[in-house]
């Protein structure tokens, strides 16, 4: 990897050392934080057959519409994530910060799921 950007490249670095030891197994599947500079999505993946099974971002209709700030809105992806989660019979999965630091919206966005139901 070329290094274009030393924070990109600092976070992709952290985030090889933390996908070395979480892997989601069909019994608990990971659940993968991505935030971009408007927008954050989460995923629920099974790393063993490797399919998506949830998705969730802060572009789905119920969220784009709301007036509300960032964290605000990754509140709202935690507890969608969680509601679509239950729905297919998960109820645990492990957390994947993907290098981010766990504050802010990814700190907001799993206290949420956390509140939905969902065991991390």
């Amino acid at each position: 990897m070329t290094i274009k950007n030393k924070k990109t490249y600092r976070r992709f670095r952290i985030r090889q050392r933390i996908r070395k030891n979480v892997i989601g197994t069909p019994e608990k599947p990971r659940l993968s934080v991505f935030r971009s500079n408007k927008q954050i999505y989460a995923q629920i993946i099974d790393d063993v057959n490797g399919k998506t099974l949830v998705s969730a971002s802060s572009k789905e209709k119920g969220i784009e519409e709301k007036n509300v700030n960032k964290i605000e809105k990754a509140k709202l992806v935690g507890a969608i994530i969680a509601e679509k989660s239950k729905e297919q019979g998960i109820e645990t999965v492990v957390f994947d910060r993907s290098g981010y630091l766990y504050h802010g919206r990814v700190k907001s966005l799993a206290e949420a799921a956390r509140e939905g139901g969902l065991k991390l």
